[in-house]
């Protein structure tokens, strides 16, 4: 059995999700009465520290996603519930879509992702939060001697 090319499961995960422009994504947090939208960095902390994050987003571990939005387990967080919108976003809308899929299988009914990823959040000039600034996990100068 031949291995599926990533990039081409992707593109069909990409059919059975929401995926979101940039400007769609912008709208939504921007709107006055918007629900309470979870955006969900699931980058690696580093890619967050270096490059920053789309501000407001938490950061949720690719590795522990499920982990953490599944209620019956000891890793849990609160920030998912069942009925909150939860957007999603890694570096290029690779990672992003497979973990929306993911929630989506898990029972989750308002979830998308953003299709461009940070990069494409970065490209189009939006704010972005400096993580560097609050993080414990800064990449510090050695000490020369």
């Amino acid at each position: 059995m031949a291995i599926k090319p990533i990039f081409d499961l992707v593109e069909e995960v990409k059919d059975d999700i929401e995926n979101l422009s940039v400007e769609e994504l912008k709208a939504e947090l921007d709107k006055p009465d918007a629900p309470d939208v979870l955006v969900a960095d699931i980058r690696e902390i580093q890619e967050r520290v270096d490059l920053g994050t789309i501000p407001g987003a938490k950061h949720v571990p690719r590795g522990m996603l499920e982990f953490w939005a599944d209620p019956q387990s000891p890793y849990y967080r609160d920030w998912f519930q069942e009925d909150r919108r939860i957007v999603l976003f890694c570096a290029g809308g690779g990672r992003s879509a497979l973990a929306a899929k993911a929630l989506t299988e898990m029972g989750f009914s308002d979830v998308a992702h953003l299709e461009p990823g940070f990069s494409g959040w970065q490209e189009a000039g939006e704010a972005i939060e400096d993580v560097s600034a609050t993080s414990r996990w800064v990449r510090r100068a050695k000490p020369s001697g």
